[in-house]
C-alpha cells in the first residue's frame, strides 16, 4: 500500500505492478496502481460550498491508474554516499503521458525523481530531499 500524496482524490493505492523492470520499485520508477481508498473534500470544499463530492475527485475507489513512486520507506544509498529513508511510501498519479492528475502536492518528494525526468511532479512539490 503506498499513499497518494496530490489531490487527484485518491488517498491510499495498492502497487500492482512496477513497469518495465523486475524488482521491486524505487524512487521515480513508474508502477500500476489501484486506488484503495478515496480522498473525502466533504460538500465544503470550493468557494461556493456547493461542490458535489464525485466532481472534486478525479479517481474512484478501483481505478486503476499510472503513478510515479515519490518516497520509499526502504533505506537506500545515494552515489555521494548518504542513506535516505522515509516514514511511508508515497506516489503521485500521472495520465499515461506523464503529466500529473493532480495539480498539487502535499509533503516532501525525493531528489532522485529529477535524474528520471519527472520534472513537472518535481516543480509540483513543496519540497525535495
Amino acid at each position: 500500500m503506498v499513499n497518494v500524496i496530490d489531490n487527484s482524490g485518491a488517498a491510499v493505492a495498492e502497487c500492482v505492478k512496477v513497469l518495465k523492470m523486475k524488482r521491486h520499485a524505487k524512487v521515480g520508477d513508474k508502477i500500476i496502481v489501484v486506488v484503495q481508498k478515496q480522498r473525502n473534500f466533504g460538500p465544503e470544499s470550493g468557494p461556493g460550498g456547493s461542490v458535489s463530492v464525485s466532481a472534486a475527485n478525479k479517481v474512484r475507489r478501483g481505478d486503476i491508474r499510472h503513478a510515479v513512486v515519490v518516497r520509499t520507506a526502504k533505506k537506500y544509498q545515494r552515489p555521494d554516499g548518504s542513506v535516505v529513508k522515509f516514514d511511508d511510501n508515497a506516489c503521485v498519479l500521472v495520465n499515461k503521458g506523464g503529466e500529473p492528475i493532480g495539480s498539487r502536492l502535499s509533503g516532501v518528494v525525493g531528489r532522485e525523481i529529477r535524474e528520471k525526468g519527472w520534472s513537472k511532479i518535481l516543480s509540483l512539490a513543496p519540497m525535495h530531499l
